[in-house]
């Protein structure tokens, strides 16, 4: 008895020496700052940590929580990839430009190998759902109705509508972007030329500047609450009595071409590729009626892209816009 008690007592002894040696080795661990994985385990697990956190966000369509940094961001309108474009990101995914194949061509060479989504009007869910992006940046008066289907997708932020909101929606897409410092300082950038052109331009301000349209169909005279509009009431550019109503445009028939009349005439042509806008332009331009307007007659008109001036409509535009004002007023930037 004595012989089997001596064996157990030692192997007793020996489990209870191997017991206190990996307490001890747990608590040496420990205390190194380890968890069981290597450096560079725990390295990796710190940035997923940091890559879950998230922000609050106001917007068109309530409060959303978007992640802190988010990388892979699915952009719904044309003003609004802009707007990522020159905060440094290129989008996973974007809805086409209107008017051409797939991008404007001042985009182009930014978007290489951004997939396209379809039209503003009616982006592709399961392509956009394919990218699995960790955020969404669209438009209320454009997807408004597919808003529920895209939150189920990502965080999605809506601007409210377009138009003459480039300025208000950018400074949304940077918050939502976690880049409003940036975004604060493009903007400020583009206001210090706004000023630069009105100092240079002087009592040239005082030209009233009337904007024509021709669609498929139809013509149009763009007025305050538009792309142009807003910019030109920034610089303080003068418009013709009708030009500065405080509405999206007026579709005029020849009979009210005297309307679209100013001491500078801006015009550009929404062509979609069936020719048709073309042909509406050729046929006003040579009517008696246009010939006879004052800005015509003094040479002061001048044609300018679709895309830059109306379509496109956002941050990169506008500063090209203000190139083209240069242009036409004749001023060194």
């Amino acid at each position: 008895m004595k012989s089997w008690s001596f064996k157990w007592n030692s192997s007793a002894a020996m489990a209870l020496i191997l017991m206190i040696g990996l307490l001890l080795s747990a608590c040496g661990a420990k205390d190194n700052g380890a968890t069981g994985s290597s450096p560079a385990a725990d390295a990796k697990k710190e940035p997923a940590a940091a890559a879950d956190a998230t922000r609050k966000v106001k917007h068109a369509m309530g409060e959303t929580d978007v992640p802190a940094n988010p990388k892979r961001v699915v952009v719904l309108t044309n003003e609004g990839t802009e707007a990522v474009l020159s905060l440094g990101i290129k989008p996973v995914g974007a809805v086409k430009s209107f008017t051409v194949s797939q991008w404007y061509d001042h985009i182009k060479a930014d978007m290489e190998g951004v997939v396209e989504l379809g039209q503003e009007s009616q982006p592709n869910l399961e392509q956009i759902a394919a990218l699995k992006p960790d955020l969404i940046l669209g438009n209320k008066l454009r997807q408004e109705k597919i808003y529920e289907q895209l939150k189920a997708i990502a965080p999605t932020v809506f601007s409210e509508t377009l138009r003459g909101e480039w300025k208000n929606n950018y400074s949304l897409y940077a918050e939502a972007l976690g880049k409003k410092e940036e975004g604060d300082k493009v903007i400020a950038a583009f206001d210090k030329r706004i000023e630069d052109f009105k100092s240079k331009a002087g009592d040239k301000l005082q030209q009233k500047v009337s904007v024509v349209r021709f669609m498929a169909g139809k013509t149009r005279i763009y007025l305050a609450d538009t792309f142009t509009g807003v910019i030109f009431n920034q610089i303080g550019i003068a418009r013709p009595t009708v030009n500065s109503k405080n509405t999206f445009a007026e579709e005029i028939t020849k009979e009210r071409l005297p309307e679209a009349d100013g001491d500078i005439i801006l015009y550009f042509t929404y062509e979609t590729g069936d020719n048709k806008a073309n042909q509406q332009e050729q046929e006003w331009l040579n009517d008696p009626l246009w010939k006879n307007l004052n800005g015509v007659k003094s040479g002061n008109v001048h044609k300018v892209d679709d895309a830059i001036w109306n379509t496109a409509g956002g941050v990169k535009a506008a500063n090209l816009l203000l190139d083209g004002l240069y242009n036409i007023y004749g001023i060194q930037p």
